[in-house]
Order: C-alpha cells, then structure tokens, then sequence
C-alpha cells in the first residue's frame, strides 16, 4: 500500500467528517492517535473538546445554541487499563462496557451500527491502541451502512500488530462533502507520521478545512511506561 502524506489528505477534502489517526512516532518512542470533528451545521460547530479523567468528552460550547445533543455530545476517547479506546460517538461506552466485561472489541461493535442521522447514515468509526510489556498494537473498525441503505450493515475491522515507526492508518468518516454525505470507502490510509506532539498536533489542525473544522485531540503514549500526553485544539477557544 502506498504511504500518502497526512497533509495532503486532510487539506486536500474539505469534508471528512470525523477522523481518527493511529499509529507509532518517527522514533518509535510512542503510541500516536489523533481524533478530529468537523461540522456544517450550527449544532455540529457549537462543540468543544474537555479532559475528562484519563480520556475526553465533547460539550457544548454555547449550552443556549444545543439544539440535538443526540449525536455530537459524548466521550470519543476513554482508557480501560492499558487499553486506549478512540471513537466517533458513543459507542466508546459500548466497548469500553463489555471489553471490561472480557469482550472483545469485535465483539462489543456487533451491538451497534452506522448511526441512524438519515440519509447520510454516518458510519461508526472506532480503533482502540493496546499497550504491554513495551510493545504496541492497535484495531480499527468501521461500521457502514451498503451503499447509503440502511437494510445493511457492513462490518470492517482492521488490526495492526507491531507497527512501524513513522507510520499511522487514517480512517474518517465522509469520503468528501455532498448531499447526502458519501460514506469512507476502503480500508484505513496508510499515512507517514512525523514530528513530535506539538508539530504533529500543529501539522493536523492547519491542514483542516478552516471553516468546517471543530477539534482536535492529539496523545502521545510513551510505549516504554504507558505514560501520555496530550493535546487539545478548539476552534471555539
């Protein structure tokens, strides 16, 4: 598979939707992931990203301009043990429920689907980063609906054990903007990842689309001890 750059992936669609990045820093020194939110809607823009203990939820920046909380407001990332849970809605409580309870994260997905916002059907996106013993794997999924009809839904899971250093797989929501939204087609982009914390966070957030572009989270897990740090990016600051 080709190694495409992040950079032109990002500035080169105006809409991805939502979007998380996983993979191992240049020096494979760490565990990368990144989650970002986009939004057309005043509902969808009206959102910012807050710690919440070892993990992150979304919360309305304006609480007077919430129109539908249904969808936009819930914990994208959330940490059971070594385990790091990344997702696009409130399925990280479904995973993070039953993997407690020794599912696996196959497992936990089969109880839910694509979401029901007809008649985009906004897919499921989820990966969840696994870390032991210095070593470091990780799993995506995505949850479709077939070919924008909701009778269907199309399971894909993609695991990584032992990734390179300096690469990460990209997988978003949106394979651009329309009416309704095209859903992502194929299997997460193998994408080149550079640059410490901050250049990375940095090179992220500037490639977003300006005016669609919500927040960002970026964390940087040290593979050695477990021990992180992040970074959040709000438009709405």
């Amino acid at each position: 598979m080709e190694k495409l750059s992040l950079k032109q992936e990002l500035s080169g669609n105006s809409y991805p939707g939502r979007g998380i990045i996983i993979g191992k820093s240049a020096d494979g020194k760490y565990a990368v992931t990144a989650y970002f939110i986009m939004g057309r809607s005043e509902n969808s823009r009206n959102r910012v990203f807050v710690e919440d203990g070892s993990g992150i939820r979304t919360q309305a920046f304006d609480p007077s301009k919430l129109t539908d909380p249904s969808l936009i407001i819930y914990a994208p990332v959330r940490v059971l043990g070594n385990k790091t849970i990344v997702t696009n809605g409130d399925q990280t409580d479904t995973i993070y429920e039953l993997m407690d309870k020794q599912q696996t994260f196959e497992q936990a997905l089969r109880t839910r689907e694509f979401e029901p916002d007809a008649p985009n059907y906004t897919p499921r996106i989820s990966g969840i980063m696994h870390i032991e013993n210095g070593g470091f794997n990780y799993a995506m999924s995505i949850l479709k609906s077939s070919n924008g009809d909701p009778g269907s839904c199309c399971r894909y899971t993609f695991a990584y054990e032992n990734p390179l250093a300096g690469e990460a797989h990209f997988i978003h929501t949106y394979m651009g903007d329309g009416n309704p939204l095209p859903s992502f087609e194929g299997e997460p982009k193998l994408v080149g990842l550079d640059g410490d914390i901050d250049s990375f966070t940095k090179l992220v957030w500037e490639s977003l689309n300006e005016e669609n572009k919500v927040s960002l989270f970026v964390r940087y897990i040290n593979i050695a001890d477990g021990t992180w740090e992040s970074r959040i990016v709000n438009k709405n600051a």
